[in-house]
């Protein structure tokens, strides 16, 4: 009896989501639903399209697949076939839990393999989210990722390669994060703070506010403050508040992250 599987290919890679849709073409139990060529539109995809399987790219600008994750929310994400290019070591995590994988580049028959077993997995009673195995995966795979030390920012249809070492401040801004670098009114970025904090080294960063995250770098004075907060004064001149929440963070810049 075959099954009716719908599924959303993610990569920002326009080859990588031809070579899949080609894999898939001759499938009875798929149907391809839509493609989305980074994290942004995967999360759009994923809520409007519903698919059951999603083949998701691990590794985007803007938004990886960890972001996507974070953004749909677990419970919510559908299941899943990672696309990476981790090393070995990293993906000894995917063998040890158990949750399917792709390594580019891969063949055919892993391929095969791989969206077999998948088919296995939705064929059982449904379980809601990515479930445990799932989630241990992904905490092992955050520890193996390496921060960014660059981010692609789309400006008047150029797009601008900005250093994560130039970036003196982060400002959330609606649905965006302002970018500071140098003295000018910065660069917007489509992101939201908590994505793109993951994304950066916590050694070098830290989140100050709900709406502010410092390159520690550009600190020049801590300043005490009322009820417990604290201001913080960087380089450039800018003051920021240090809600309580994250005043331990700021007070331990001088000390490797835990």
């Amino acid at each position: 009896m075959s099954m009716a599987i719908r599924a959303l290919i993610v990569d920002d890679e326009s080859i990588a989501r031809k070579g899949l849709r080609t894999l898939l073409r001759d499938d009875e139990d798929i149907t391809i639903v839509g493609e989305a060529p980074n994290g942004r539109h995967a999360v759009t995809a994923i809520r409007e399209l519903h698919p059951s399987l999603v083949f998701l790219d691990v590794q985007m600008p803007e938004l990886d697949g960890f972001g996507v994750i974070d953004e749909v929310g677990v419970d919510a994400m559908p299941a899943t076939i990672f696309v990476t290019a981790y090393d070995q070591y990293a993906l000894a995590a995917f063998e040890v839990h158990a949750v399917g994988y792709l390594l580019k580049p891969f063949d055919r028959d892993r391929f095969a393999r791989t969206l077999d077993h998948a088919k296995k997995r939705l064929a059982l009673p449904a379980e809601q989210g990515l479930g445990p195995e799932a989630m241990k995966m992904l905490d092992a795979l955050r520890a193996q990722r390496r921060y960014t030390d660059r981010l692609l920012v789309n400006t008047d249809g150029r797009i601008i390669i900005v250093k994560t070492a130039d970036i003196r401040w982060i400002e959330a801004a609606d649905n965006y994060v302002r970018l500071h670098v140098g003295t000018g009114s910065g660069h917007l970025l489509h992101e939201s703070m908590r994505a793109l904090e993951e994304r950066l080294d916590p050694a070098r960063f830290v989140r100050v506010h709900r709406s502010a995250i410092v390159n520690v770098d550009s600190i020049k004075e801590i300043q005490p403050w009322y009820a417990g907060a604290l201001i913080v004064i960087l380089q450039g001149g800018e003051r920021l508040t240090v809600s309580r929440s994250f005043r331990n963070r700021v007070l331990a810049i001088d000390r490797p992250p835990e």
